[in-house]
């Protein structure tokens, strides 16, 4: 599915779809970014392991977590794992390293990925962070939900590898994007 339009507008659908095709796929694990606990909200209670990946703690201001703790308790109340730390595009020079030899910046990985849309960044960074969290197993697919500033407008089926494997990576298929970004 493509979406005339980025942005949070294709949320509810985004999400419809996502949980619609790991039901089909018997997918058990739905990673989805989330700063203010809504989008998270839209996947509870669907019969899937949920993990929510919020930005990293400062990212809007310095020492502010964009989550309200009285958001994330309920989450976690509700069997949501949380997980705020550091973005993943933030340390893959040691993958490129490892794979290429040498150093590059993590940009280039990202840039890449934003050519294909910052949804496509967004769900393939949070499917490697909570693997690396260990809050999703390793080797399974996943559906990994992101999306351009608020909302989802991308999802995607993903097999995420470990950040020093990044490029291990597999996106099997891409549910829904924006078609304009």
């Amino acid at each position: 599915m493509y979406w005339e339009r980025k942005g949070e507008a294709n949320t509810a659908q985004t999400i419809e779809l996502a949980l619609k095709r790991a039901k089909e796929l018997g997918i058990e694990y739905v990673v989805v970014a989330s700063n203010t606990g809504n989008t998270a909200r839209l996947c509870l209670d669907q019969g899937f392991q949920v993990v929510c990946v919020t930005h990293h703690s400062g990212f809007r201001n310095p020492g502010e977590n964009e989550m309200p703790e009285e958001v994330r308790r309920e989450l976690e109340k509700k069997g949501v794992k949380c997980l705020t730390t550091t973005h993943l595009m933030a340390g893959l020079d040691r993958a490129v390293r490892m794979k290429f030899g040498g150093l590059y910046p993590a940009e280039i990985i990202a840039a890449s990925l934003r050519m294909m849309g910052q949804g496509i960044k967004v769900a393939v960074e949070i499917a490697g962070m909570a693997l690396d969290a260990g809050l999703i197993p390793y080797g399974q697919e996943i559906v990994a939900i992101g999306g351009t500033s608020r909302g989802a407008d991308t999802a995607l089926v993903i097999q995420p590898a470990h950040s020093h494997q990044f490029f291990e990576t597999k996106i099997k298929e891409i549910i829904c994007k924006p078609r304009e970004f």
